[in-house]
């Protein structure tokens, strides 16, 4: 089982350069995303006097996060993993890839990339609104969270499967396009009922820079959820004993 080799990691490791290097890469790189994510809502608003609710919206919100994921996933994987959301550091630590101290340097990272993103789109655009997630009208908290969870789950499933799985061989190439392309996919389907966040700092920093907390715990439980899901099914399954054997060779 993975979480067999949950660590907590030693007391200096929050000052080792590494450490330090690869936090900075989560900052930046969630900042990225976040600045293109939420950017391209409000530049839709601005041009469609808030219509972000139709379905170009959706599809352009679809297309943006798809993007601008896809590079900040890129530009940090070498450093860091390339992270860019708690739930993803969540299945990692659960899946015993990463160690609790480490984490949790990295969560602080993630959360402040996303609030100085917010703060430089806010400042930017003349002090235009970062809307902070909701839920759409008849959606239910629980129907909200169901939502995260398994949305959520197929990201980090999709993590898994391309970037951490040791068997992926030259997949791990494709890896941040198809973690690009799984959240794009989960935003058309999830972002009319609640806005498909899948990453509790993507829904933390428009919530601290609007100061609106409504049923914000749901951005938060319902990934982290789903992520550790994906973490222990994935690793227990196909990492923790071998899926397929190579086939013999023959010797002319």
């Amino acid at each position: 089982m993975p979480v067999s080799r949950i660590a907590i990691g030693s007391a200096g490791e929050a000052s080792q350069p590494d450490a330090l290097k690869a936090a900075l890469a989560e900052f930046i790189s969630t900042l990225i995303f976040v600045f293109a994510g939420e950017g391209s809502g409000m530049a839709f608003n601005k041009l469609t006097s808030d219509g972000s609710s139709t379905p170009a919206g959706l599809v352009a919100a679809a297309l943006a996060h798809a993007f601008a994921l896809f590079v900040a996933v890129s530009v940090g994987a070498n450093i860091s993993g390339g992270h860019v959301n708690p739930a993803v550091t969540f299945g990692a630590f659960v899946g015993g890839n990463i160690t609790l101290l480490r984490g949790i340097l990295y969560w602080i990272a993630q959360l402040l990339g996303s609030v100085v993103a917010c703060l430089l789109l806010k400042f930017s655009t003349g002090g235009l609104k970062t809307s902070a997630f909701s839920l759409s009208t008849d959606v239910s908290v629980w129907n909200a969270l169901v939502f995260e969870i398994v949305m959520t789950f197929g990201l980090v499933y999709t993590v898994y499967a391309t970037a951490v799985d040791p068997k992926k061989g030259s997949l791990g190439v494709i890896a941040p396009i198809a973690i690009g392309f799984i959240v794009g996919a989960n935003i058309l389907a999830g972002g009319a009922f609640d806005g498909a966040s899948m990453n509790p700092a993507v829904s933390f920093g428009p919530a601290v820079v609007s100061w609106t907390w409504a049923n914000h715990w749901v951005y938060w439980v319902g990934p982290l959820i789903g992520g550790g899901l994906a973490a222990i099914i994935y690793d227990t399954f196909f990492i923790g004993q071998s899926t397929h054997e190579q086939l013999p060779t023959t010797d002319y």
